[in-house]
């Protein structure tokens, strides 16, 4: 279970920091995306990384 856990905080984080250097315009991959440029989308992507530290600290100290 503490393996599933850190697995999916570590992909929720890797998410969050996409997200927000899509929304920054520093990965501005895809060209097309809707995301690239929008600053709302940092904010989005702090927050899932944000969670994604919160489960992987849960998973190994608590579990």
């Amino acid at each position: 279970m503490r393996r599933l856990l850190t697995l999916l905080g570590f992909m929720l984080l890797v998410l969050g920091i996409l997200f927000a250097a899509q929304g920054s315009g520093y990965l501005p991959w895809p060209a097309e995306s809707f995301m690239v440029g929008n600053g709302r989308w940092v904010f989005y992507g702090g927050a899932i990384g944000a969670v994604g530290l919160i489960v992987i600290f849960m998973a190994q100290f608590t579990i």
